[in-house]
């Protein structure tokens, strides 16, 4: 991108003149004034579909910095329309300037939602955001002052218990680290890349390019082993030529048990990727998915024993990573918020709370039964009161995903009432948003 000053240079002019000798070139006050146009026009419809929008909102904030280390903050707005499908617009990315303290960044929120005319106490549900230390006391500010949920980012919690994982087991890290220096050797060597083509037509193999993995990237190990088997053989041909590898860099190829150990790693990485991928998806609502996911990864981690010490060593990191970053998320807590495990019982897929204990399973009823008298109180007293249930997401087919998930109707073979729902899956667009249309709309 660059500067709506570029239209004032001479060189620019210049060329301009070139392809069209009878062209004005407008000057960049001319753009700066359609785009600010533009913006006004656009925050106005961003504020007409709010005010129109009867469920609670939430928000989601995210600080990044740029490739010219330039730090900013985006924050996107999340409801249900009156078609009860979910609709999200940015409502802003902007520059941050000032140091990213935990008051800074509140104070940064609070003038987003002024901005929109939005009420963080009485139209916001609540604020999804990562890990970040800053950020989390931030959101507890925010709590405090707007009594507004914080929520931390399932998929990039999941992406911490995975590199967490990785890091910690030195064989692991060993093997990741040659094959980052192998994917690194074709991304710049010209010759090995073309050579690689060449292979793979002679393999039948697909012909895809290697893909380096980033760590603050989303799988994107998983998705480099992934492509590094697919390509296995092609590239081992590859290396094996003298054309392309001098003798002294034969140790770019990977050993008989580091290519096992990719192998095993690929396979324990899949139901993460899976349940990553899932959870980052915008147009359907994963909370009520949470507990019973987080009860299918760790069943995940303890399903298969590897031939390899270091895998097995990694599900068993992962596994106490998952129970310790996930235990509020999984557990009923006695004066706790539990939105993810009360959004779950409003789930039909999951309403029976097979995660819990039926102890525990009891006293969420009890709390949603308390919940919507509160509700129906309030109406009754004449009290406007927003509430939505959490609706979310269903498929068709079993997959590695479904059977993580699992489900209320799977392997429940009792005659027990289940209000005429039958689960087939999980991963399609498909969920209890219809459900609930068809029941309350």
């Amino acid at each position: 991108m660059r500067p709506l000053a570029i239209v004032e240079g001479e060189g620019f002019r210049e060329m301009v003149n070139t392809f069209h000798s009878g062209y004005r070139l407008p000057s960049r006050h001319h753009f700066t004034f359609l785009m600010e146009r533009k913006y006004a026009s656009t925050m106005d419809k961003v504020k007409i579909e709010q005010k129109k929008c009867t469920s609670k909102l939430s928000l989601t904030t995210d600080a990044w910095t740029s490739v010219a280390t330039e730090a900013y903050l985006g924050v996107t707005c999340h409801f249900m329309n009156e078609n009860w499908e979910l609709s999200s617009f940015s409502l802003t990315t902007m520059p941050l300037e000032e140091r990213h303290t935990a008051g800074n960044i509140a104070s940064w929120v609070e003038l987003v939602a002024e901005k929109l005319d939005i009420s963080l106490q009485d139209n916001v549900l609540a604020i999804g955001h990562d890990s970040a230390a800053n950020v989390v006391a931030a959101l507890r500010i925010l709590q405090d002052k707007h009594e507004v949920a914080s929520h931390h980012c399932a998929g990039h919690t999941l992406q911490l218990v995975v590199n967490h994982a990785l890091e910690k087991n030195p064989m692991i890290d060993k093997t990741l680290g040659a094959a980052r220096c192998l994917v690194k050797h074709f991304k710049k060597s010209e010759l090995a890349s073309s050579k690689l083509k060449q292979k793979q037509k002679q393999w039948g193999t697909a012909e895809h390019t290697l893909i380096q993995d980033v760590p603050v990237r989303l799988n994107s190990s998983y998705y480099m082993v992934n492509r590094l088997l697919e390509q296995r053989w092609p590239v081992v041909a590859t290396l094996s030529d003298p054309e392309v590898t001098q003798r002294g860099k034969h140790y770019l190829d990977l050993k008989n048990d580091q290519w096992t150990l990719l192998e095993e790693l690929e396979q324990v990485l899949k139901p993460l990727e899976q349940a990553t991928v899932f959870l980052s998806g915008e147009a359907y609502v994963t909370i009520s998915v949470l507990p019973p996911l987080i009860e299918g990864l760790q069943k995940s981690t303890k399903k298969t024993t590897y031939e390899s010490a270091a895998v097995n060593s990694f599900q068993i990191a992962a596994e106490q990573q998952i129970k310790s970053r996930w235990e509020s998320e999984s557990a009923f807590r006695e004066g706790g918020q539990n939105g993810s495990i009360i959004a779950a019982a409003l789930d039909p897929r999951f309403h029976k709370l097979k995660f819990l204990s039926p102890e525990d399973a009891l006293k969420v009823q009890v709390r949603i039964q308390a919940l919507a008298l509160d509700i129906k109180r309030a109406k009754l007293a004449g009290i406007e009161q927003g509430h939505s249930a959490s609706p979310q997401q269903k498929n068709t087919s079993r997959s590695v995903l479904d059977t993580l998930l699992g489900s209320d109707s799977e392997g429940d073979c009792s005659n027990e009432e289940d209000n005429g729902q039958e689960d087939s899956g999980v991963s399609e667009a498909v969920g209890p948003m219809r459900m609930w249309q068809i029941e309350f709309a």
